[in-house]
């Protein structure tokens, strides 16, 4: 399988990017191990998590990073994957926070509950729109020199703010950022391609979108408001049970058909065929659903394809 080298870095990733939020979430350990187990045997090595999940759950987080740690310790196997988490986010205990004190603090737990020396990839996850981005920068540069992690990210934050921290890196000689992770899928194009797409462009950032389907609506298992009870997150694709949703459904259908394919191994190739597009992030709770994932990269769309997904998705 062909690895994507991220950013200006020496990270060698496999073209899918395995989202941990389900970690402790929808997910208990064992399940967790069996999911992680399964992919990693399919070739695969790029997990990605986040100091705060599942805060939901439990009001802090961490239930992903232990489980991700504890797999890794049990199989002995860090240095053949590629872990990313991220810093910033809220929780029931503090608000958004990319602060010196914040940073240095948390990626010390990070690393004590992954139980492993160094993150390779550390992402700015939310912006707190108050901390100077040079503060930020240089909390950075303190753990890189450290060794704790090999390289930074960026994620919810504004295309100012992310323009601005490349400006006071290159002035300062801080870290700059290597990865972006938007929110970008068929059905939420406008932000991305507009706001986005050209930081990524101009400055070399390899990108990895998350809620890469749509929050499981481009698996096309919701098409009307009776299919919301399906899964706990039936509520949160009701925004895209509209015309142009539907209209992008039936695009999937059509290209699934002509492949004998499924709509969400479609929707994840649809995005592999984007620019700057390294691996889409996408969980997993089954093996069929890693099947899933792991068909993505195989299926070439043909212009016919990219045409007809294009125009439904506008």
């Amino acid at each position: 399988m062909k690895k994507v080298t991220i950013g200006n870095t020496d990270l060698q990733v496999a073209p899918i990017n395995l989202g941990g939020n389900v970690f402790g979430w929808t997910l208990d350990e064992k399940k967790s191990f069996e999911i992680l187990d399964d992919f990693t045997a399919g070739g695969f090595n790029f997990i990605d998590t986040a100091d705060t999940y599942a805060w939901w759950i439990n009001g802090k987080g961490g239930q992903s990073e232990t489980i991700i740690g504890n797999w890794i310790k049990s199989r002995n196997n860090r240095s053949e994957v590629v872990i990313a988490t991220k810093v910033g986010s809220e929780t029931k205990e503090h608000p958004f926070d990319i602060s010196k004190k914040h940073i240095l603090k948390s990626v010390d737990e990070s690393l004590q509950r992954l139980q492993t020396d160094y993150i390779d990839l550390y992402y700015t996850h939310f912006d707190d729109n108050k901390t100077p981005v040079e503060e930020t920068l240089s909390a950075y540069d303190e753990i890189v020199k450290a060794g704790k992690v090999r390289y930074i990210g960026v994620s919810n934050v504004s295309p100012e703010r992310i323009v601005e921290s490349f400006e006071i890196a290159e002035k300062n000689g801080f870290p700059k950022y290597q990865a972006l992770q938007p929110h970008y899928n068929l059905v939420e194009r406008g932000k991305y391609e507009k706001e986005y797409a050209p930081i990524a462009e101009k400055y070399g950032l390899t990108v990895f979108p998350y809620w890469s389907l749509a929050s499981g609506f481009l698996t096309g298992k919701y098409r009307s408001e009776a299919d919301l009870g399906k899964s706990q997150r039936g509520q949160g694709v009701k925004q895209y049970l509209n015309e142009k949703g539907l209209a992008v459904l039936n695009a999937l259908d059509r290209v699934s058909a002509k492949h004998s394919s499924n709509p969400a191994t479609v929707s994840l190739a649809w995005l592999l065929a984007q620019p700057h597009i390294g691996a889409p992030i996408a969980s997993a709770t089954s093996p069929s659903q890693l099947e899933t994932l792991f068909a993505a990269p195989k299926l070439h769309l043909d212009s016919e394809d990219l045409e007809l997904l294009d125009e439904a998705s506008k």
